[in-house]
């Protein structure tokens, strides 16, 4: 399978403040060890059910399962980045629609910022790139890669921007509970 990576299926980037110091913010802390209610809880009701693993290799994993939109979406993230305030997510991710089911290329950023007075500025940042199998799917379901696109980026923007300030609060309640 080809990632196209020169098409970009949606973008989306969203932001909150949390009143936490940037200090004790650590996101990969939080992403690999978020118990599934909590991820549940971050966005309902489109987010299913979530996980961490590894990768063969040992690289780490977070398997997240959601409804972006009326696709139900695997994400298989591997960490291209992972540290206390910013990591690098990428999936292929396998997308189940009505007609069938095909594959899409996400990146996910996490990143955390210092803020004055004491806060954290976090980011959640989401482009998706489409595939040749998703290419082909489309075409075969005489939809253009505009039609695809349009309705990628109102579904995944909307799903991005409900969840954002879910992540972050979080975010907030596991850093402040590290500083019990």
């Amino acid at each position: 399978m080809k990632i196209l990576s020169d098409k970009i299926l949606s973008q989306s980037a969203f932001t909150a403040e949390i009143d936490v110091p940037f200090e004790k913010v650590n996101i990969a802390e939080w992403l690999f060890n978020l118990p599934e209610a909590e991820y549940l809880r971050c966005c309902p009701p489109d987010h299913i059910a979530a996980g961490s693993t590894t990768t063969d290799d040992g690289r780490r994993m977070s398997i997240n399962v959601e409804m972006i939109g009326t696709g139900l979406v695997v994400q298989h993230y591997v960490a291209d980045e992972a540290t206390a305030s910013y990591c690098k997510m990428n999936s292929i991710s396998d997308v189940f629609t009505a007609v069938g089911r095909t594959q899409v290329n996400v990146i996910w950023e996490l990143i955390a910022e210092p803020m004055e007075g004491g806060r954290t500025r976090y980011t959640n940042r989401v482009t998706s790139h489409p595939t040749d199998a998703f290419m082909d799917f489309i075409e075969q379901h005489g939809q253009t890669f505009e039609q695809a696109a349009a309705a990628r980026q109102a579904a995944g923007g909307d799903h991005n921007r409900r969840e954002t300030p879910l992540f972050a609060a979080s975010i907030a309640r596991k850093a402040l509970a590290g500083m019990e």
